[in-house]
């Protein structure tokens, strides 16, 4: 069990942040610490996707004049993230503008209070 922790270590970052992330989301009620999970959980989703685009003795994907060659490193999951990434960042910005906005209108960012103000 040693051996396999050792040697896929990001799987288990993964699992770990990603428990994380979905914990801080459900458990907390302050809307702050919910972005922040939901940053936890696209940073685990990130890991996965570079983790498992990983190719044992991988090179470039640029293929010699001479031919040949040996196993390519697929670049789309890095594209992939890339994108999800600016994504994530525009995300987290617009949610946390709304929190501002939130806090100013109603003076707090707990979900409870927050659902017995909007049934008033």
């Amino acid at each position: 069990m040693i051996e396999l922790l050792a040697t896929r270590w990001a799987y288990a970052a993964f699992i770990l942040l990603m428990v994380t992330g979905i914990y801080m989301m459900i458990a907390n009620a302050n809307l702050v610490k919910k972005v922040i999970g939901l940053n936890l959980f696209q940073s685990a989703v990130f890991l996965f996707f570079i983790a498992s685009a990983y190719v044992v003795d991988g090179s470039v994907p640029i293929v010699p004049s001479e031919g040949g060659g040996g196993p390519y490193v697929s670049p789309l999951p890095h594209v992939i993230v890339l994108t999800a990434i600016v994504v994530g960042v525009s995300l987290t910005a617009v949610a946390l503008a709304l929190i501002v906005r939130i806090y100013g209108e109603y003076g707090t960012l707990d979900e409870a209070v927050l659902r017995e103000v909007s049934d008033d």
